[in-house]
């Protein structure tokens, strides 16, 4: 389990999204990940699978997080409603969506997929690694209403990354939807490029 920081209350990923990678000088790197890394990955971008299988992965993935918020007795049993983060491309399967879902039903909990809408493109994202800048791009990216106000959420997304969109969703949730509490929940968290770069060239100085 990891702890994410951010203008949440309270944030979590299950694990690393890799248990080691190593860069291989064109750019790329060479992972390894963890098991929910791996299952992560598959239900996102492995086309070789059925949907069938990309299903059972949604349900091995929402009940180890069910799992891990029922031991979270001082924060579950407030839980108003559990909401998505919106999704930033179309697929025929959108994991967020169901992962989402499928945790509210183990957890009898409301879910509103339609809650937080995205009126701002923000593809450009992924080619921009200062955290600064990302967050000018994401500024009003996102909108709400106030059918929460005054309850505490739970926020879904698969993969942590720099936290910008979520720590922008949060702050929208907070001041245009007044709710109490924001909650995140991720499945895995990924490593920076420079822990990555600093880590690898640390290792080279004892081979």
């Amino acid at each position: 389990m990891e702890i994410l920081r951010g203008n949440w209350k309270c944030g979590w990923a299950l694990d690393l999204h890799t248990s080691s990678s190593k860069p291989l000088g064109d750019g790329h790197y060479d992972n390894v990940r963890t098991e929910i890394g791996q299952m992560l990955y598959d239900l996102k971008y492995n086309n070789s699978i059925s949907n069938q299988d990309k299903i059972q992965l949604v349900e091995d993935l929402a009940f180890a997080a069910a799992n891990f918020l029922k031991n979270k007795i001082l924060v579950t049993p407030y839980i108003w409603v559990i909401v998505p983060t919106p999704s930033s491309k179309d697929r025929e399967l959108q994991p967020v969506y169901l992962l989402a879902d499928k945790i509210a039903y183990l957890l009898n909990r409301r879910i509103d997929g339609e809650y937080i809408k995205k009126i701002k493109n923000t593809n450009e994202l992924k080619s921009i690694e200062i955290l600064e800048e990302r967050k000018k791009i994401l500024d009003g990216a996102f909108i709400c209403d106030k059918r929460y106000k005054g309850r505490k959420i739970l926020l879904i997304d698969d993969l942590y990354r720099s936290g910008a969109t979520l720590n922008e969703i949060t702050k929208t949730l907070y001041t245009q939807g007044e709710v109490d509490n924001v909650y995140v929940l991720c499945f895995t968290k990924t490593r920076s490029k420079k822990w990555i770069m600093k880590k690898f060239l640390f290792q080279d100085l004892f081979l």
